[in-house]
């Protein structure tokens, strides 16, 4: 969700702040010292002019503590209630403060509310996330759970026969490749979130890897193939191999990565010939377990496991509409420099 913005006005500084109690507090002395050099000392009893500086001075003294509680005290206040606020009630108790107080003040608050919608927003990824994962993994464990089960209880009064006890076997076994292919996304996925160390790849090193892996695809490379990006070779490999396995399973001959560089930014567009991505379908692409192709295998993890392995290195992945046939995703990255 986007966090709610501070309202944008003048707002004087913490420093002018400070500045200006400090100075009113140096004065209090000299005003005094001058009420009392104007007045008549001769009297034994307090002077009413006495009493009026004792009275000025109070004043003052009040109004500099109403200062500073309505400027600095009361936003910092109201942000800790505001915390925990948040804490109690989640995304709806995400809101500005009324009264910020200092330019500082706004700052943090508007920092801290920025902060306080990506945990609020991580949190209720992860719920989904782990709703998501326990039904996957559920289901091909029950489904070997029932196989094994009728294996075991096959008895000598109406035993199975052996194209039956390989029916089941058969079962058990392809739930297990799919449990042992969930892991593996599980794990490329973790990795995604947990930024690999600083590296660098070339286009030209990526379109390499990708033919070596992929000798039923026809890769080609167009524009500055040599430019490198701010990606390291793991994390590199495993965001192209995730987009040249989607571009075959459906029916993909052709991949093509076309390079451009912009300042610091380099984009990639990566266009296969594939079935392509229906319209209904191309907002739930990156939704995580989301799979056209389950029956055949898919987990519905790879182009999520992309978008995070790009986040984590300062990328982004988005799909592109298409004329024709194919799918079309725009890459954009930190560029380095060309290959020399």
């Amino acid at each position: 969700m986007p966090a709610p913005k501070v309202r944008t006005k003048w707002r004087p500084t913490l420093a002018l702040i400070v500045f200006a109690v400090l100075l009113t507090v140096m004065m209090l002395p000299i005003l005094i010292v001058i009420w009392f050099r104007t007045a008549e000392a001769s009297s034994s009893g307090m002077a009413p002019t006495e009493i009026g500086a004792l009275v000025v001075v109070l004043l003052l003294t009040l109004a500099v503590a109403y200062v500073l509680t309505r400027t600095i005290t009361g936003p910092i206040d109201a942000l800790i209630a505001r915390a925990d606020e948040i804490a109690r009630g989640g995304k709806a108790a995400i809101r500005p403060l009324e009264s910020h107080g200092t330019r500082e003040i706004a700052v943090l608050s508007q920092s801290f509310l920025d902060l306080a919608g990506k945990l609020v927003d991580r949190t209720e990824y992860v719920r989904s996330f782990a709703a998501h994962v326990s039904h996957e993994l559920k289901s091909p464990l029950t489904a070997i759970r029932g196989a094994a089960e009728l294996l075991r209880d096959d008895d000598g009064e109406q035993q199975m026969t052996k194209a039956q006890r390989l029916h089941f076997l058969d079962n058990i076994v392809a739930d297990a490749v799919r449990l042992d292919a969930l892991l593996q996304r599980l794990r490329e996925l973790a990795q995604a979130e947990t930024p690999l160390t600083e590296g660098q790849i070339s286009v030209a090193d990526i379109i390499s890897l990708l033919r070596g892996q992929f000798p039923a695809l026809r890769i080609s490379g167009a524009g500055d193939t040599g430019l490198s990006v701010a990606l390291p070779q793991e994390a590199a490999g495993i965001v192209f191999t995730n987009l040249a396995e989607n571009a075959l399973q459906h029916g993909a001959t052709l991949l093509e990565l076309t390079v451009s560089a912009s300042a610091r930014t380099a984009v990639i567009l990566v266009r296969d010939d594939g079935s392509g991505i229906s319209e209904a379908n191309c907002e739930r692409v990156f939704q995580p377990f989301f799979s056209t192709r389950r029956e055949q295998g898919g987990t519905g993890m790879g182009l999520g496991i992309v978008r995070a392995m790009l986040s984590s290195h300062g990328g982004t992945i988005r799909l592109l509409q298409t004329a024709g046939a194919g799918a079309e995703f725009e890459i954009t990255l930190p560029a380095l420099s060309a290959r020399r």
